[in-house]
């Protein structure tokens, strides 16, 4: 069983954050036939490519039926809205006022579908000065504050990082995903469905709890060592998280450092904040003598929150993984990947990815025909 199973979502997404928030919804049984132009997803071309299959593409849109419309034809235009009307959620990340040149906007689609749940994806919102600006998660990262915020925490760095990690586009189809689902219970209550308008950039917003705060009121300054980044080992480095009273008190006592707990610099929180550069650089002359997994031993025997800096590669080996079942073996046209499954299990449902990313319209005249179109009228919407 999967909570979405007869659920029929139409995915008019491209990249990452659409495809995202699909790609949940199809993981949880919903039948997501992913609407796309006769080019194809951009990220149908990104690598890795195995037989010209992306597993980045595959990763974001396994589970999903694949239909070509060319909405420069006006036949295309017409089926897309005819499929519109056998959803029952819409997903779309177009620029904002691009589905209504369409026709295919909530306002027009919901005079004869009240009950449609249809949610837009966009780097500003919908509406507002900034709403038709172009934007990807690189420029949202930027503009929402995220970036120097970051970099606030890097000792006296002023330039910004560069983006290799669409952390926005994440974030934002997260929420576009719990969005669509708290809809969907509305509906199951009232009938009644909605537009739902999701900002890229508010999303970004979300993550910065406490610099949101530190911008409205006085903070303490920083100290001068961040209080959440590397400690040196012999052979790497470790992340140790003292984030409480209790996890000071076990951390001095797995160095072998009590004294620490009582002293007048570390002993009381604000102290121990401004002096922080001290403590690590005591802390690190004890962590250096010993290696990654001595330390992570220790770190564990005394209940201290810690864990070594790892790549993505050695993450994925993680035994931990195995055991959750948090990967899926996914097949495309270039062989077998594995993707992420979503990160939350359901004691009575499968949450698990498809077993299939397909190939660009593989679906197009089965979907076309069970709505009742022939075999000439798919020729015309298709042009061939």
């Amino acid at each position: 069983m999967r909570v979405f199973s007869g659920l029929r979502v139409l995915d008019f997404t491209t990249t990452i954050a659409g495809p995202y928030c699909a790609r949940l919804l199809a993981d949880l049984g919903a039948d997501v036939i992913k609407i796309e132009s006769p080019e194809g997803d951009l990220m149908r071309s990104r690598p890795p490519l195995r037989n010209g299959a992306s597993s980045a593409f595959g990763q974001l849109n396994a589970g999903k039926r694949s239909v070509v419309l060319d909405f420069k034809r006006k036949e295309a235009v017409a089926a897309a809205r005819r499929l519109i009307g056998e959803a029952e959620v819409v997903v779309e990340n177009f620029r904002p006022g691009v589905m209504k040149r369409l026709g295919l906007d909530y306002a027009t689609i919901a005079e004869n579908m009240p009950g449609l749940v249809y949610c837009s994806i966009s780097g500003y919102g919908q509406t507002g000065p900034s709403s038709d600006k172009p934007a990807y998660a690189p420029v949202v990262h930027a503009t929402s504050g995220y970036d120097l915020a970051h970099i606030a925490h890097q000792g006296g760095r002023t330039r910004p990082d560069s983006c290799g990690i669409f952390v926005a586009d994440v974030v934002a189809g997260t929420y576009a995903f719990g969005a669509i689902s708290a809809a969907l219970a509305h509906r199951a209550v009232t009938g009644e469905g909605q537009h739902l308008d999701v900002s890229m950039m508010e999303s970004m917003l979300a993550l910065t709890l406490t610099e949101v705060q530190a911008a409205q009121f006085e903070v303490p300054p920083p100290p001068k060592r961040a209080l959440y980044g590397p400690t040196a080992t012999a052979d790497g480095f470790v992340n140790i998280a003292v984030a409480s009273e209790r996890t000071f008190r076990e951390l001095a006592k797995a160095a072998g450092r009590e004294d620490w707990i009582t002293d007048p610099r570390y002993a009381k929180y604000i102290d121990r904040r401004g002096n922080w550069a001290e403590f690590m650089d005591e802390l690190e002359a004890w962590t250096t003598t010993l290696t990654t997994d001595a330390c992570m031993a220790i770190f564990e025997r005394y209940g201290v929150p810690a864990g070594p800096y790892r790549t993505v590669r050695e993450a994925l080996a993680d035994p931990q993984l195995v055991h959750r079942q948090s990967l899926a073996e996914v097949h495309d046209a270039g062989g077998t990947f594995k993707v992420v499954n979503p990160p939350f299990r359901m004691s009575k449902s499968v949450t698990m990815s498809g077993p299939r990313a397909a190939a660009l319209g593989e679906h197009t005249r089965e979907v076309l025909a069970s709505i009742g179109y022939d075999k000439d009228e798919i020729a015309a919407i298709i042009g061939s």
